[in-house]
Protein backbone atom coordinates (compact mmCIF):
# COMPACT_ATOMS: atom_id res chain seq x y z
CA UNK A 1 0.00 0.00 0.00
CA UNK A 2 1.35 3.68 -0.88
CA UNK A 3 0.59 6.09 1.40
CA UNK A 4 1.39 9.95 1.40
CA UNK A 5 2.24 12.38 4.63
CA UNK A 6 2.67 15.50 4.75
CA UNK A 7 3.91 17.36 8.32
CA UNK A 8 5.69 20.22 10.06
CA UNK A 9 8.30 20.98 12.43
CA UNK A 10 10.45 24.03 13.56
CA UNK A 11 14.01 24.19 13.02
CA UNK A 12 15.76 24.49 16.13
CA UNK A 13 18.47 26.49 14.67
CA UNK A 14 19.33 28.52 12.04
CA UNK A 15 18.13 26.87 8.33
CA UNK A 16 22.10 26.77 7.32
CA UNK A 17 22.92 25.86 3.92
CA UNK A 18 25.04 23.50 5.32
CA UNK A 19 22.28 21.87 7.54
CA UNK A 20 20.02 21.91 4.70
CA UNK A 21 22.54 20.05 2.40
CA UNK A 22 22.99 17.51 5.18
CA UNK A 23 19.24 16.96 5.24
CA UNK A 24 19.00 16.64 1.29
CA UNK A 25 22.45 14.09 0.86
CA UNK A 26 20.85 11.74 3.53
CA UNK A 27 17.39 11.71 2.37
CA UNK A 28 18.58 11.42 -1.01
CA UNK A 29 20.63 8.71 -0.18
CA UNK A 30 18.02 6.61 2.03
CA UNK A 31 14.63 7.83 0.21
CA UNK A 32 16.11 5.94 -3.39
CA UNK A 33 17.26 3.18 -1.49
CA UNK A 34 13.81 2.64 0.51
CA UNK A 35 11.77 3.73 -2.64
CA UNK A 36 10.46 7.28 -1.10
CA UNK A 37 9.39 9.95 -3.01
CA UNK A 38 9.08 13.38 -2.14
CA UNK A 39 9.66 17.16 -1.56
CA UNK A 40 11.07 19.50 1.86
CA UNK A 41 10.15 23.09 1.68
CA UNK A 42 12.34 24.93 4.30
CA UNK A 43 12.82 28.16 5.53
CA UNK A 44 11.13 31.06 7.73
CA UNK A 45 12.28 28.68 10.86
CA UNK A 46 9.73 25.75 9.01
CA UNK A 47 10.29 22.56 7.21
CA UNK A 48 7.28 21.33 5.72
CA UNK A 49 7.80 18.02 4.01
CA UNK A 50 5.72 15.28 2.11
CA UNK A 51 6.82 11.93 2.30
CA UNK A 52 5.34 8.96 -0.22
CA UNK A 53 5.85 5.72 -0.59
CA UNK A 54 5.21 2.09 0.53
CA UNK A 55 3.52 2.74 4.18
CA UNK A 56 5.51 0.55 6.58
CA UNK A 57 8.98 2.77 5.26
CA UNK A 58 7.59 6.10 5.19
CA UNK A 59 5.90 5.70 8.98
CA UNK A 60 10.01 4.25 9.46
CA UNK A 61 11.29 7.03 8.25
CA UNK A 62 8.91 8.92 10.02
CA UNK A 63 9.90 7.59 13.27
CA UNK A 64 13.39 8.99 12.31
CA UNK A 65 12.32 12.40 11.32
CA UNK A 66 10.47 12.46 14.66
CA UNK A 67 13.36 11.75 16.72
CA UNK A 68 15.82 14.30 14.36
CA UNK A 69 17.24 16.92 17.38
CA UNK A 70 17.61 19.69 14.54
CA UNK A 71 13.52 20.41 14.32
CA UNK A 72 10.87 20.18 17.47
CA UNK A 73 7.27 20.31 17.38
CA UNK A 74 7.04 18.39 14.90
CA UNK A 75 2.71 17.51 13.90
CA UNK A 76 1.71 14.90 10.97
CA UNK A 77 -0.52 17.44 8.93
CA UNK A 78 -2.27 15.00 6.22
CA UNK A 79 -1.79 11.07 5.57
CA UNK A 80 -3.36 9.38 3.08
CA UNK A 81 -3.44 6.24 1.16
CA UNK A 82 -2.94 7.30 -2.57
CA UNK A 83 -2.48 5.17 -5.81
CA UNK A 84 -0.39 7.31 -7.59
CA UNK A 85 2.24 9.45 -6.20
CA UNK A 86 2.30 13.21 -6.78
CA UNK A 87 6.27 13.76 -6.48
CA UNK A 88 7.92 10.24 -8.02
CA UNK A 89 10.58 11.87 -9.88
CA UNK A 90 11.88 13.37 -6.99
CA UNK A 91 13.98 11.18 -4.24
CA UNK A 92 13.96 14.34 -2.32
CA UNK A 93 12.97 17.51 -3.87
CA UNK A 94 13.98 21.08 -2.20
CA UNK A 95 12.29 24.26 -2.18
CA UNK A 96 13.76 27.38 -0.48
CA UNK A 97 10.42 29.25 0.94
CA UNK A 98 12.11 32.15 2.24
CA UNK A 99 13.00 32.81 -1.44
CA UNK A 100 9.62 32.30 -2.68
CA UNK A 101 7.63 34.58 -0.13
CA UNK A 102 4.76 31.80 0.64
CA UNK A 103 2.75 34.82 2.38
CA UNK A 104 2.36 36.20 -1.67
CA UNK A 105 2.60 33.35 -3.98
CA UNK A 106 0.00 32.08 -1.67
CA UNK A 107 -2.27 34.50 -1.31
CA UNK A 108 -2.93 33.80 1.97
CA UNK A 109 -2.67 36.80 4.70
CA UNK A 110 -0.49 34.39 6.61
CA UNK A 111 1.61 31.37 6.32
CA UNK A 112 0.69 29.01 9.39
CA UNK A 113 0.64 25.13 8.39
CA UNK A 114 0.49 24.61 12.53
CA UNK A 115 -3.43 26.22 12.32
CA UNK A 116 -4.02 24.88 8.64
CA UNK A 117 -5.92 21.69 7.77
CA UNK A 118 -3.92 18.69 6.46
CA UNK A 119 -6.02 19.13 2.66
CA UNK A 120 -5.59 23.11 2.90
CA UNK A 121 -1.91 22.41 3.75
CA UNK A 122 -1.56 19.77 0.77
CA UNK A 123 -2.99 22.04 -1.67
CA UNK A 124 -0.42 24.98 -0.44
CA UNK A 125 2.05 22.80 -1.02
CA UNK A 126 1.00 22.26 -4.96
CA UNK A 127 0.63 25.90 -5.09
CA UNK A 128 4.43 26.00 -3.77
CA UNK A 129 5.86 23.74 -6.20
CA UNK A 130 3.78 25.26 -8.94
CA UNK A 131 5.44 29.14 -7.77
CA UNK A 132 9.01 27.78 -7.03
CA UNK A 133 11.69 25.60 -8.87
CA UNK A 134 12.07 22.62 -6.76
CA UNK A 135 15.79 21.07 -6.91
CA UNK A 136 16.77 17.78 -6.44
CA UNK A 137 20.44 17.48 -4.63
CA UNK A 138 23.13 16.24 -6.59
Amino acid sequence: MQISLLYVSRSVGPQTTTVTESILKTAHAHNKAHGITGVLCQGQGLFLQLLEGERSKVNRLFGRIMADSRHKDVELLHFEEIRQRRFGAWSMAHVELSALDPMIQLQHPEFDPYSASGPVMMAQLSELLRAGLPISPP
